[in-house]
């Protein structure tokens, strides 16, 4: 296979996926139309953390490049099931640079979250959503801020972006933003330098996309290599089997990111075991 036609292959994967996630969203939401949408409880109860005496902190969403705050619902559920409060909204990740949707998407979840709650505020990211706190951060202080947890960010950027980032298809799904997550020392997220603020960051090494995956250093999940989702500062890191479109709704990714919104660090123990522990 010439590079040629495994980079045409890999555009129109690209191009499947995003249709398959946008299929995937639209069958939710007809199935969560009737009342008597039940069967989603149980697994929701697995995650049996009490709820806190003190005031609530508020947990700000920001779902990953190409996606939608539908993405990030079952994270968003599980969270308040368990005493936090959400702020998840959408912003247009595919149509602006990284610095302009830093501003768009963080200044205005951060007064609903100053209106609503008393309590700190933390962030539960994916993908590029972390590169929007990691540039926002670089520009800009926030007091009341707790911890950080990313899933799947490309810290030190993609090599996915690298092999593809001068196609026009590429560019039509992924947009600016996702022009500026090459791996380079000169791309955004590598002038960002080391994190400043507690961060827990967990990585897939489970991949669906196996021509994107021929692009990147193994393992990888599917769209960032395992390597370039550690940051320099970050206070602990988790890889989970799981791949990138898919990690923000793993039920151990969302126990993992819950226990390290309480304690600062992850519960470095078999996936079998995590699900009866107490939060």
């Amino acid at each position: 296979m010439n590079i040629s036609t495994l980079t045409l292959l890999a555009l129109i994967s690209i191009a499947m996926q995003a249709c398959a996630q946008t299929a995937q969203v639209q069958s939710q939401q007809l199935s969560q139309q009737p009342p008597q949408q039940t069967p989603q409880q149980p697994p929701q109860q697995q995650l049996s953390v009490k709820p806190r005496a003190t005031p609530p902190e508020c947990v700000i969403l920001l779902h990953g490049l190409a996606r939608s705050s539908k993405a990030m619902r079952k994270l968003s559920e599980q969270l308040q099931l368990n005493g936090f409060l959400v702020v998840n909204d959408d912003y247009p990740s595919s149509d602006f640079p990284i610095a302009i949707l830093a501003e768009k998407a963080i200044t205005p979840a951060l007064a609903n979250c100053r209106q609503h709650s008393p309590g700190g505020i933390g962030f539960v990211t994916h993908s590029l959503g972390g590169i929007l706190v990691r540039q926002y951060l670089s520009q800009h202080k926030i007091p009341e801020l707790k911890r950080v947890v990313m899933l799947a960010p490309p810290n030190k950027g993609s090599h996915v972006t690298d092999n593809l980032k001068n196609f026009d298809l590429y560019k039509w799904l992924n947009g600016p933003a996702g022009n500026e997550l090459g791996t380079d020392p000169k791309s955004l997220p590598n002038t960002l330098g080391p994190v400043g603020f507690d961060l827990g960051v967990i990585a897939g090494t489970s991949s669906i996309n196996l021509l994107l995956s021929l692009y990147l250093p193994n393992p990888d999940d599917g769209k960032v290599s395992v390597e370039n989702t550690k940051i320099e500062g970050m206070d602990d890191f988790i890889s989970l089997p799981v791949s990138h479109p898919f990690i923000m709704k793993d039920q151990e990714a969302i126990a993992q990111t819950i226990y390290f919104l309480r304690h600062g660090q992850f519960l470095h123990t078999p996936s079998a075991t995590i699900e009866n522990k107490e939060f």
